[in-house]
This record gives C-alpha cells, structure tokens and sequence, in this order.
C-alpha cells in the first residue's frame, strides 16, 4: 500500500471554468476519481464523463485558474486513510489535518494546493506499541482483530485484518510486541490469490458502504444524559435524529452536550456548511470539553471534521462521507457505545 496518493501518469487539460466546475479533456478518467487541477493541484473529484471530457468538481477555490492548465488523474476514487492516529485530530473535508497546514502556512485561512504529501492525514513516522492478538498458523477472515495499539488514554484501538482484501487466509507472519509505523509489516496472510501484507492502516473509499455482516435493527434507546431528548425525542442506537432550528437556538451546544454524556463511547462531529465564525466558535468549544466519565479531554475519544459555508457544496457534501466512512471504521471494530 502506497504511502501517498498514487498519481497517474495521465494527464489532461483544462477546458473552461465555470466556478468551482470545470471541464478538462482527460482520457480515461473514471467517476468520482480524484484529481488534482491547475498548477497549485487543487483537489478535484470527477462527477461526469461525456468522452474524453471530465466535468470536475473542484473542492477548492478555483479564482486564478485558466484554460489550458493541467489536471492530473489519480486513478483512485477520494478515500479516508484509516488507522492509528485518527483520534485527537481535526481535518478538513478531505481529511488534511487543519493544525498541520496551519503550522505550514502560518496563515488563518486555509492555503489552496495543500496535497497529502504536504498534509498526510495520518501521522507515518510515529511509533505505536503493537500489541498482537493473533500467532502463526491462526486463521483469520476480513474484521477479525490481528492486535491493538493503545492510541489514547481512553481508547486501544483495534487493528483488523481489513476488507480491502475481501477474502481470509492463514496467519504465515507476525510482528512481536513493540513499536512500529503504521508503514511497517504487522502481519503477513495467505490468501487463494496469494499473501498479503497487512499494515496498520488503509485506505477505504468513502462514497463505498463499510461492509457488514449482519445488520441490526436499532431497538435499543441511547441514553444522552439530556432527560428532554430521551423522554420526549427517544434516539435508538444505530438510529438516526434530526435537530432543527434557527441561527443561535442551541444546536451547536446540544451537539457538545450530546458529546459529554451520552453513551457514545466515540464522537465525529462534522461541521458541515457552518459560517466561518460559527465554525471557529464551535471548535474551539469542543476542544476544551472534558470527559465527566474520566476527568480527561473528550478530544481523547474524538475526531472533528470541519467543512465551512464558504465551500463548494460538493465539497461539503464529501465532508459527510468522510465523517461517515471513519465512524463506520470504528464501527467495524465494536467501538459503538460504552
């Protein structure tokens, strides 16, 4: 598994721009693959193909573009990056980490043309203790536990052998207790198509479903800690709620409330198309919550996603599959309610 986002040796031209849509001549080019646009390499999503033309949505401001720049393909659809290291941070909607590209920019806003190698999501140098929970000669199929590493003080997060292999094998390798990179070989597993080279990371694509084994129906209530949403608006884990209302109602304070007390074991929130000061105002209130359980920060057990108005919509609405995809990886690892 590469490190960075595999970059295609095709490559195209701008056609016109139209906002934050634009048109380039670029063979090959596949729906919903990631692109990057113009000289600065703006992050880009193909959302149409008429031949050769792409129609591009771009996630970035496209002001200074022109016709005639390159776009360049890169052969995978915008992917979550999934592992150690995902907890305690606030990315964008593609998940670039916003304290990383300040500390680069030193700039309030965010800089365009900040790819995944400037910005990895993921921290690939870090060390994390492995702690393996499989041996050789054990059999393992897709979701089941290989080791954990105790990513926080409040969370041992739970490496599984992932569904990007599809199907199962036999252990033949694996890495005895210590520290390791999330680029380094934790197991190695034969498969019918051969061995696989398990890491502690991967990549999913997030537009794609998680899969699953079995589906629930969500019958039992989730206790909030508010006594009027759990005795007047009941929310089933696994459920879904809705809270409606106008500017400075007390949603935002609802959510942080939701956060603390609720049974959550861990919180997304994604602050999907919220005004620029809103946004800051709420994130910096999340920031500073503290864990009633542990005394420790909620950050620990938390994962923010910040995506403002000023946006594209497309690029909001890619903020919602990323939230969705890193709440459905812990899923996949039981982490679902304390």
């Amino acid at each position: 598994m590469s490190s960075s986002i595999t970059v295609s040796s095709s490559k195209g031209r701008i056609v016109y721009i139209s906002g934050p849509v634009v048109k380039a001549e670029l063979p090959g080019a596949l729906l919903y693959e990631l692109v990057f646009v113009g000289e600065l390499g703006l992050f880009g999503e193909v959302v149409r193909i008429q031949g050769d033309m792409a129609f591009i949505q771009v996630y970035e401001e496209t002001t200074g573009l022109k016709p005639g720049e390159p776009v360049t393909r890169t052969g995978e659809p915008l992917s979550a990056w999934l592992g150690p290291g995902i907890l305690n941070r606030v990315y964008d909607g593609v998940q670039r980490p916003l304290p990383l590209i300040f500390d680069l920019t030193k700039r309030p806003f965010v800089a365009r043309g900040i790819n995944y190698e400037k910005a990895p999501p993921l921290d690939l140098s870090k060390k994390w203790k492995w702690i393996p929970k499989v041996k050789v000669g054990d059999e393992v199929e897709v979701g089941d536990i290989l080791g954990v590493v105790p990513e926080t003080p409040l969370v041992e997060h739970r490496i599984l052998y992932p569904p990007i292999y599809r199907i199962g094998g036999v252990v033949k390798y694996v890495a005895p207790e210590g520290g390791y990179t999330i680029e380094d070989v934790i197991a190695e597993v034969e498969t019918k198509e051969g061995t696989v080279k398990v890491k502690m990371w991967h990549k999913w694509p997030v537009r794609r479903p998680r899969p699953f084994r079995e589906k629930l129906p969500p019958v039992e209530p989730l206790i909030t800690g508010i006594r009027t949403v759990d005795t007047l608006f009941p929310i089933a884990i696994g459920g879904a709620a809705a809270i409606p209302g106008p500017f400075g109602s007390g949603k935002t304070v609802t959510i942080r409330t939701l956060a603390m007390y609720s049974e959550a074991r861990l919180v997304f929130p994604v602050l999907c198309g919220e005004r620029g000061n809103e946004a800051a105002d709420a994130l910096q209130g999340l920031l500073k919550l503290v864990d009633p359980n542990t005394g420790r920060p909620l950050m620990e057990r938390t994962t923010i996603i910040v995506n403002t108005s000023n946006m594209p919509v497309a690029a909001r609405e890619a903020s919602i599959y990323m939230g969705v995809t890193i709440a459905e990886y812990f899923r996949d690892q039981a982490m679902t309610h304390s």
